[in-house]
């Protein structure tokens, strides 16, 4: 049985992967990520997650058909997002971590051809051999059921981390929702929230050497007693 790092040293490794070895993960070690991200809890037990992993050939198909979707424009996000809606720390937060990381593969803030090509490389999973797609049902105005899939996907990352594997929440891949649903034969009513790629650490790529840090707590936390 393989040893799992302990808890307080897999939610440090954990950290978000954007390059990886081609290697795929066993089937019995997809089986077991899965059996622990189950436990992720959920308003009144509902378990809202229906997740599909895509491996192999599946996962070279879906890949092409992503960029061939990106190239036709045909975005279809099932939830909005706006990058430019964070205001104050929060987008100055989010400023540094783009900064960061164009700044650590090499690629200058004006280079916009090379800039696009990284974005694209959301669509071929970072090189990863594993997909996960976070779908869930719709349930009002859907924020708890979103707050439930994300518990999921926080299990699911630190499994990883506790077997000495990698994994990266990918938002864009829910801008191709109706693209996914086609090609993996799920029904409409399940709504995609993110995709996470997985599989080993590529230790020795530029993408992988940085390590985004976090704000003191007293910026997020306040006790009372």
């Amino acid at each position: 049985m393989q040893t799992l790092l302990p808890f307080d040293q897999a939610v440090r490794a954990r950290h978000s992967v954007r390059h990886f070895l081609a290697k795929p993960l066993a089937q019995e070690t997809l089986i077991s990520i899965a059996n622990d991200a189950q436990l992720a809890p959920s308003n009144c037990n509902t378990q809202p997650w229906n997740v599909h992993i895509v491996s192999g050939d599946k996962r070279e198909a879906l890949s092409q058909r992503l960029l061939q979707a990106d190239e036709q424009g045909l975005h279809s996000p099932d939830f909005s997002f706006d990058m430019q809606a964070f205001g104050g720390a929060y987008g100055e937060r989010r400023k540094e971590q783009g900064k960061t990381y164009y700044q650590s593969i090499g690629i200058a803030r004006d280079d916009l051809e090379a800039r696009r090509a990284v974005v694209k490389n959301n669509l071929n999973f970072y090189g990863a051999p594993h997909a996960a797609f976070l779908f869930m049902p719709s349930f009002g105005d859907n924020v708890r059921t979103a707050g439930d899939i994300g518990m999921y996907g926080q299990t699911f990352l630190l499994s990883l981390a506790a077997r000495g594997l990698a994994g990266i929440p990918q938002t864009i891949l829910g801008f191709y929702a109706d693209t996914i649903r086609e090609f993996l034969n799920i029904s409409p009513e399940y709504k995609l929230l993110f995709g996470i790629s997985f599989g080993y650490e590529d230790q020795n790529a530029p993408a992988n050497q940085f390590k985004m840090g976090r704000a003191p707590l007293n910026q997020s936390v306040t006790f009372h007693d």
